[in-house]
């Protein structure tokens, strides 16, 4: 089973980052860094809030996705990390648009 290791600093777009540019950086390292089909781990941040957590995991409802869910120290945040099995990095930008644009408020790394 081939894993995707994405490391560089934390990955996550800002503010002021133009989405277009940013998913295709990220794309092009994705390319450069793994090699597809891999395992990807996916984590995101968010307000502990159950609603939030389940569109998160809803959107991974895939076989064979693993997901691990763990609430911060006060339990205000909670932290979803998703391994999944991902064909290509156009997938990964998929999935990181797909939560981003149903979860409110949500940070991805």
């Amino acid at each position: 089973m081939t894993y995707c290791i994405f490391v560089i600093q934390i990955y996550m777009m800002k503010p002021n980052d133009n989405p277009k540019e940013f998913f295709e950086k990220l794309k092009k390292q994705l390319y450069e860094t793994c090699s597809w089909p891999s395992n990807y781990l996916f984590k995101f941040i968010v307000n502990t809030d159950p609603i939030k957590i389940e569109k998160i995991q809803t959107i991974f409802d895939q076989k064979g996705a693993i997901i691990n869910l763990s609430s911060s120290k006060n339990g205000k945040y909670s932290s979803v990390s998703i391994n999944v099995k991902m064909n290509k990095p156009e997938d990964v930008i998929i999935k990181y648009k797909e939560v981003s644009d149903n979860v409110e408020g949500v940070i991805s790394l």
